[in-house]
């Protein structure tokens, strides 16, 4: 019973303990521009690798003034704009009055073939 208590008092500290260090470590996002460099360094092992990644994305906010991931959000942004033009000209009375008229030929020239 003993072993139960202190292995159940022992997770509550160190849930009690993680909290606690979150909370106290909000504030430090700006060094977690190193976490994707570290991460590829850990599960691939290749520094070269991780500094190119690293490199690239320095490069690219520079060049650009925008950090890679906003940049993939305005591409997302513009991809959706046009999917909208496309909804927008299906949805015209155009586009309606086209195709009518484009059925209407065919089936002329489907009556005429058909006597």
């Amino acid at each position: 019973m003993k072993c139960i208590r202190f292995v159940k008092g022992m997770y509550i500290k160190k849930i009690v303990f993680g909290l606690l260090i979150i909370t106290f470590l909000e504030g430090c996002s700006a060094p977690t521009a190193m976490i994707g460099p570290a991460y590829t360094f850990s599960s691939t092992g290749n520094v070269i690798q991780a500094g190119v990644n690293y490199g690239s994305n320095q490069m690219i906010t520079m060049y650009t003034g925008k950090t890679p991931i906003e940049n993939l959000q305005t591409i997302n942004l513009k991809k959706k704009e046009t999917e909208n033009i496309k909804k927008k000209t299906l949805e015209s009375d155009d586009f309606y009055f086209l195709v009518k008229q484009r059925i209407e030929t065919t089936s002329k020239i489907i009556k005429k073939s058909n006597q």
